[in-house]
Order: C-alpha cells, then sequence, then structure tokens
C-alpha cells in the first residue's frame, strides 16, 4: 500500500469520525429539547458506532489510527516509521478539520466558528489521561491477543468512556484540536486544548510502556495496530 494512500485513508477517516462526533452533538442538542444527558447518550452512540465502522473499512489501508497519539505510540514500538509520522499527523489533524466543516455545513452552521465551551481544571485533564490510558491500553492488548477484536473494542471503549470520564473522552490531540473550532455541544474552549493534549499524549504513552512490560513480545505485533496493514517495507509503493 502506497503512503500516499495510506495519508488519503487518515485523512477520510479522520475527517468522518469528527463530522459523526460534531454531526451527532448538534443533531443531539437540536432534539433533546434542553435535556443533556439525552444529547450526550445521542453524541455518544453515533461516534461508538462511526468509529467501529470506520476501522473496519479504513484499517487494512492505513491501521485506522485516526489519532495522533496513537500514531506516536505504534512508531516507538516500531509499527510505523518515524518518517512517516508527520504525514500521518498532517493527515489526521486536517481530516479533523474538514470533518468539522462537514458537520458545520451539514447543519447549516457557520462554518468557520471558535469554541467558547470551558472545559478546564485538574479532574478534566485527569479524566483526559484516564481516557486515553485506557483507549490505548485496549489498542495494544487487543491488538497482541485478539486482533479480530479491535474495532469492537475500541468502539466500545469510546462508547463507555464519554460516560465514565468528566471531560467525555477526547482521547485524541486531532480531535482535540478540531473540536476547539465548533462552537457547538461537541466543543472545546481554544484555551484549554493544550492540556488535553498533553493529558492525552502522558495517557497514550504511560499505556504503551505499560503493557510493553505486560506483553514483552509486543513490538513483533506492533503491525496489528489498529489492525493489520502495509507493513513498512510495503509504503511508498515499494
Amino acid at each position: 500500500m502506497t503512503f500516499a494512500r495510506r495519508l488519503a485513508a487518515e485523512l477520510l477517516g479522520t475527517a468522518l469520525l469528527l463530522a459523526a462526533v460534531v454531526g451527532s452533538g448538534i443533531m443531539g442538542e437540536r432534539l433533546s429539547g434542553g435535556n443533556v444527558a439525552i444529547a450526550l447518550l445521542a453524541n455518544t452512540l453515533a461516534t461508538g458506532a462511526t468509529l467501529v465502522t470506520l476501522i473496519f473499512t479504513f484499517g487494512a489501508i492505513s491501521g485506522a489510527h485516526f489519532n495522533p497519539a496513537v500514531t506516536l505510540a505504534d512508531a516507538s514500538q516500531g509499527g510505523i516509521g518515524w518518517r512517516e509520522v508527520p504525514g500521518y499527523i498532517a493527515a489526521q489533524t486536517a481530516g479533523a478539520m474538514l470533518g468539522v466543516w462537514a458537520a458545520h455545513l451539514m447543519f447549516a452552521e457557520p462554518v468557520l466558528q471558535v469554541s467558547h465551551r470551558v472545559r478546564a481544571g485538574g479532574a478534566q485533564l485527569f479524566s483526559e489521561f484516564i481516557a486515553t490510558f485506557g483507549l490505548l491500553s485496549v489498542i495494544w492488548g487487543c491488538g497482541r491477543l485478539r486482533t479480530e477484536a479491535v474495532p469492537f473494542a475500541v468502539g466500545l471503549y469510546i462508547t463507555g468512556a464519554y460516560w465514565f470520564t468528566a471531560s467525555t473522552s477526547f482521547a485524541n490531540p486531532a480531535v482535540t484540536l478540531a473540536r476547539s473550532f465548533t462552537n457547538t455541544f461537541a466543543g472545546i474552549r481554544p484555551a484549554d486544548a493544550p492540556g488535553f493534549m498533553a493529558a492525552q499524549l502522558a495517557g497514550a504513552f504511560a499505556a504503551t510502556f505499560l503493557f510493553r512490560w505486560l506483553a514483552p513480545s509486543l513490538p513483533e505485533q506492533a503491525r496489528d495496530v489498529v489492525v493489520p496493514h502495509a507493513p513498512k517495507e510495503a509504503a511508498h509503493g515499494r
């Protein structure tokens, strides 16, 4: 699989993921009659279901990272080459922004927005650490032992983490950045985004190094993150 195709898969997959996150948040808020719990439930179910299908769709092409924290963790264990990391992260970030703008267009919202939704404080940051630690734990554990279960496991974990974390489990730096540009149900104030992203990266690497100890053979399986995809030597059309 060529590198260009892998980047295209990461861009498109992340765009569709953000369209689901933001679009379902807008729809849920409009239809819930002010009931925040119902709006969050709608947002949760749409996001989790969409994530499962996107991993199945793009996993065999790029690994279906859709997340810079996953890409960095994967590279640290030899899953992809470090020279490919900037391209993956750029594609994920661009895709995330495109997905937010697509959601705005679908719901006749102003395309360019900045969020005013406050998500600050130690509890929120700790929640993001836990959310991302759990996500990478699911990916590494299932990638090592039950690869075929990864799409469902990741989608179900995110569905649950929406509710057991105070931050509603962003667990993704690209998602966090893009959501700072939507002043809708899914938004986060730009001033709060850097703390979220730092906590997410810390959680990702804590889980990665823990599972390197729990499963010492894990580096040999790193290409299975998120699902089996083209090995490094196949990149760039070689």
